[in-house]
């Protein structure tokens, strides 16, 4: 399977700079998992340059409707 690196970047909002995974979704979400996180994709742009990428956080988010 090729990876769609170049087409991924164009809606990564990822805000940290020197991530090696960025554009590479497999990648980064197989690291977020595994230290119980969800990739920033999944969070808003202001949410996201928190770094709280927390499960808690994210369900957090959801109960107050803000994603």
């Amino acid at each position: 399977m090729e990876c769609k690196k170049e087409i991924n970047l164009e809606s990564c909002n990822c805000s940290y700079e020197p991530c090696s995974r960025k554009g590479i979704c497999c990648d980064c979400l197989r690291y977020h998992l595994k230290n119980r996180q969800l990739p920033g994709c999944c969070f808003p742009d202001d949410i996201e340059k928190t770094y709280d990428r927390s499960f808690a956080n994210f369900a957090r988010l959801v109960q107050n409707n803000l994603i």
